[in-house]
């Protein structure tokens, strides 16, 4: 394992783009497992969840909405504070961006950190970084819980169900077409990253997710999930890793072993079930070293800056 590049460093191949139609109103933007961008048009304006890493990278979502309505784009929605999921949105102009105030919070508390964070470890998908303005994505409407927007008849709720994969984590949903906007509390066939979550809270938030009857899914990575078996496996995979992650490393820590132990052990312990998904060999040292933390003194996320990801990669994969 000790001749793995950082993180996504090798990762630069291509990936084929779909836009898919789920329903009267929602779309998918999906990459093959690169982070998604779900897209909901409206009566009077569209509303764009997760906007893509860069401004360049937002211009082909715009253009595929541009081939299916010439209406505004007039809100983005951020489902968390990460890097990839926010720097984006200065492309789409919109009048407003919708945010929870947790992830507000966490934009003001670590988002530099994690802008240069994630930078550094995704050189394809921020290679065209300099279109990204000096500053940071700021929402313009923060909310606590749940807000309704409507689309002219269309009713858009804006949830946030539990903690998860981060503090902040807020979905799309709309009722009167059963379809979930997850970002990344949901990945299918990819690898969820849990730097910055938190595990045990994890599958209540996915019991909310499933409580709502979601009939097609849009997970923050993969393939949109359309019918409710695919919903239901997506539901389960993430549910699965997450929970057998923590209860693995849990078992390390309480046995006393050091966290390059439990990372070892861990590691072979999911990798047959798990290995093949997207980002695999990325995530699992920093979901390691997340619930490790977890797991003995650290109940909150700690701050990733790009030199504790380096001195965290060290330390387990050198």
């Amino acid at each position: 394992m000790n001749t793995k590049k950082f993180a996504s460093q090798a990762d630069l191949e291509e990936k084929q783009v779909s836009f898919t139609k789920l329903s009267a109103h929602a779309y998918a933007y999906t990459a093959e497992g690169d982070p998604n961008t779900g897209v909901v048009i409206g009566d009077d304006a569209v509303l764009v969840i997760d906007t893509q890493a860069t401004p360049v990278m937002a211009q082909d979502v715009i253009r595929r909405i541009r081939e299916v309505t010439d209406k505004p784009i007039k809100y983005v929605v951020l489902s968390h504070y990460h890097a990839v999921r926010v720097l984006g949105a200065s492309a789409y102009a919109p009048e407003q961006v919708i945010a929870s105030q947790d992830t507000w919070d966490l934009i003001r508390e670590r988002g530099e950190a994690d802008k240069a964070s994630e930078i550094g470890r995704f050189p394809r998908l921020f290679r065209n970084v300099e279109s990204v303005p000096a500053g940071l994505t700021w929402p313009t409407i923060t909310f606590s819980g749940r807000m309704t927007l409507w689309l002219g008849d269309l009713e858009v709720q804006i949830l946030q169900p539990g903690r998860g994969h981060t503090k902040g984590d807020t979905i799309v949903w709309l009722p009167q077409e059963k379809v979930l906007f997850s970002g990344d509390l949901v990945e299918f066939d990819a690898t969820p990253y849990a730097g910055d979550a938190y595990f045990q809270d994890w599958p209540r938030t996915l019991d909310a997710l499933a409580a709502l009857g979601p009939t097609a899914l849009v997970p923050g990575r993969g393939a949109a999930l359309q019918g409710e078996e695919q919903v239901a496996k997506g539901l389960a995979g993430t549910r699965a890793f997450v929970s057998e992650l923590f209860s693995a490393v849990k078992a390390g820590a309480q046995a006393g072993k050091d966290l390059r132990s439990v990372y070892r052990e861990t590691y072979e312990k999911l990798s047959p079930s798990y290995g093949g998904w997207v980002i695999f060999d990325h995530c699992m040292p920093f979901d390691v070293t997340r619930a490790y933390d977890e797991a003995t003194k650290f109940p909150d996320p700690r701050i990733w800056t790009a030199e504790r990801d380096q001195q965290m990669w060290q330390a387990l994969e050198g």
